[in-house]
């Protein structure tokens, strides 16, 4: 059998350390508190635009447009260029594909934007996020869409 290559690139036969739904979760809400306030630096000046009324386009403002651009570009960029968000940095978990190759674009796609819209819009998905403390890998449903797993990060 051949060595299977782990989310460092370096060959293991060992199994990895997936995280947990409290691991998890504490990492989303420091990604949270981060996305939050950055949002609230961006977005100040609109607060003194037109006298504080809110600029509309259409159904959205422009200040829910803006944070939700920060949003998911904070967590598609991040994991992309380094496997992890700040707030999987601080509890030492980092994402990785289910064959342990480089993410790509189009799992991240997946499992950044269109699974956490997912849990956004439809708010009993957000139950699903439960999955995580139930299923083997400890997938959550956008891991399970953008083939991903969360793992302890091996020092």
């Amino acid at each position: 059998m051949a060595d299977e290559i782990n989310y460092d690139g370096a060959h293991s036969t060992s199994d990895v350390r997936y995280a947990g739904f409290w691991m998890r979760f504490w990492a989303y809400l420091a990604d949270l508190i981060i996305v939050f306030s950055v949002n609230g630096i961006l977005l100040v000046p609109f607060h003194f635009m037109e006298n504080g009324f809110q600029l509309d386009i259409g159904f959205w403002t422009v200040t829910g447009i803006i944070s939700s651009i920060v949003f998911y570009l904070y967590f598609l960029l991040m994991t992309k260029f380094y496997n992890q968000t700040l707030g999987k940095m601080i509890f030492g978990l980092k994402v990785i594909r289910e064959d342990r190759q480089s993410l790509k674009w189009s799992d991240l796609l997946f499992r950044e934007v269109i699974g956490r819209f997912i849990y956004r819009v439809f708010a009993i998905a957000s139950l699903l996020y439960l999955f995580v403390a139930f299923t083997a890998q400890k997938q959550g449903l956008h891991d399970m869409i953008g083939n991903t797993r969360v793992v302890m990060e091996q020092k």
